[in-house]
């Protein structure tokens, strides 16, 4: 089950998953189990993104275990600020 918040999406799972649009980015995100988000790559831009990054930077350098972009926090940290992203 997924849901959509505007310019983020839970990515698809199975053979679809690889497939990311153009302009965007896959990022793991969940503290136990990993959840795969699709999020515009124009978040790379804003610092409260750039936080998440440097604490994935932080805790795995660039050996991201889930074989992409890992990010360190909770689902629902990482949906609060890309919620308030969204907004701008």
């Amino acid at each position: 089950m997924g849901f959509r918040l505007p310019g983020m999406f839970a990515a698809k799972q199975g053979a679809e998953a690889k497939n990311v649009p153009k302009g965007y980015l896959a990022v793991y995100v969940g503290e136990a189990q990993k959840k795969r988000f699709v999020v515009p790559i124009s978040y790379l831009r804003n610092p409260s993104f750039q936080q998440l990054l440097s604490q994935a930077e932080e805790e795995f350098g660039f050996d991201h275990p889930m074989g992409g972009l890992t990010i360190p926090c909770t689902e629902e940290a990482f949906i609060d600020i890309t919620s308030s992203l969204n907004s701008l």
